[in-house]
């Protein structure tokens, strides 16, 4: 890649990608939003006062057509869409970015990561999460022996929704990879397996408790990792009262973190990277350390969902390692479906 600015062709404005993708492409050095993909009248309106300088096209195949145009596509559609546009993009001899979950299946995940090792392309998944401040806090005490042998952790996204929203996230059809354990598990599953290593065992219980719908939406997983450390894994959406957002538990400390990081709603309210302060915690829930009974309030460092972005320029300019790679992300998918085998046969279920 040359010096220039990389362009990037965008397929999809809803949640994804008008509240967690554009913000970060447009404001990352070395990035412009190019073209943004969207047939619905009132996204297109909402992307054009946003992004002026942005192509408005109404189908993927627009971008194909014209794939000398563009340096790298982010695909931040629903789910059912994601390996299909993947595909496409690669076959046009674009890198890609796939939101997550990379696909509905393992199997599906690592087809891809053939086929870009096979055009020479790059293709990476946008697990933002693990530029949360409270994991980036927690990985920083566990990095540092602050904790000693980390003996489990503890994850959770709790939410208070008793009404269910609808739409695909909500759907039962499996063709719509919705429900809590692909949308939050990606996530949790993703930060266990970065923390801890290779999973080896799960064990899940995945309910559908609200009125009205049939997709999981009360998930627990717990995951035996190389080396016999534990995940308890919680992500719900009649949550109350929320536990700990994470505690991780080693055998010279503990690091307890309450409240969820402060970038999704940053962004959903308008927020960008460059804002001073950007991903800053409340010092009211800094997390605290416990050693040998005695406590101490640990900043939290800040939340920067930014840097896979630009770790995505820096790797399109030279050459280097995507900001995810997404083989990772395909043992993730692994856990994720040995997670439903797991609950729907209610037993222990071996990975690998």
């Amino acid at each position: 890649m040359s010096d220039t600015t990389l362009r990037v062709g965008l397929v999809g404005y809803g949640t994804a990608g008008a509240a967690f993708h554009a913000p970060l492409i447009s404001t990352t050095a070395g990035l412009r939003l190019s073209a943004i993909v969207t047939a619905n009248p009132e996204r297109r309106r909402a992307a054009a006062g946003a992004y002026p300088g942005a192509a408005l096209l109404g189908t993927a195949e627009e971008l194909w057509e014209s794939a000398g145009e563009f340096d790298v596509v982010v695909v931040a559609s629903p789910n059912r869409t994601h390996a299909p546009l993947a595909r496409a993009a690669l076959d046009a001899g674009l890198p890609v970015v796939v939101d997550k979950p990379l696909t509905a299946t393992a199997a599906e995940g690592a087809a891809l990561v053939r086929l870009a090792a096979e055009r020479g392309l790059l293709l990476s998944v946008y697990q933002n999460r693990r530029w949360d401040g409270d994991f980036l806090t927690a990985r920083r005490l566990v990095d540092e022996g602050r904790l000693g042998r980390v003996l489990r952790f503890e994850s959770r996204f709790e939410r208070w929704r008793p009404v269910p929203k609808g739409g695909w996230r909500e759907s039962d059809d499996p063709a719509d990879v919705g429900g809590l354990l692909y949308d939050l598990g990606s996530h949790l599953v993703d930060q266990a397996l970065q923390l801890l290593g290779p999973a080896t065992e799960v064990y899940a219980e995945v309910h559908s408790r609200r009125a009205g719908i049939q997709v999981d939406d009360d998930v627990f997983v717990a995951l035996r990792h190389d080396g016999d450390a534990r995940s308890h894994l919680w992500m719900s959406a009649l949550a109350a009262a929320a536990g700990p957002r994470l505690r991780v538990l080693g055998d010279r400390g503990a690091y307890t973190k309450h409240g969820m990081d402060v970038q999704e709603d940053a962004l959903k309210a308008g927020g960008r990277p460059t804002d001073e302060g950007w991903g800053e915690d409340d010092p009211a829930r800094y997390g605290v350390l416990t050693v040998d009974g005695a406590e101490s309030v640990v900043r939290t460092e800040p939340g920067a969902y930014q840097r896979f972005y630009s770790g995505l320029a820096a790797a399109l300019r030279d050459g280097g390692p995507p900001p995810v790679d997404p083989a990772g992300s395909v043992a993730t998918l692994a856990v994720l479906e040995a997670a439903r085998r797991s609950a729907d046969g209610r037993q222990v279920v071996a990975i690998g």
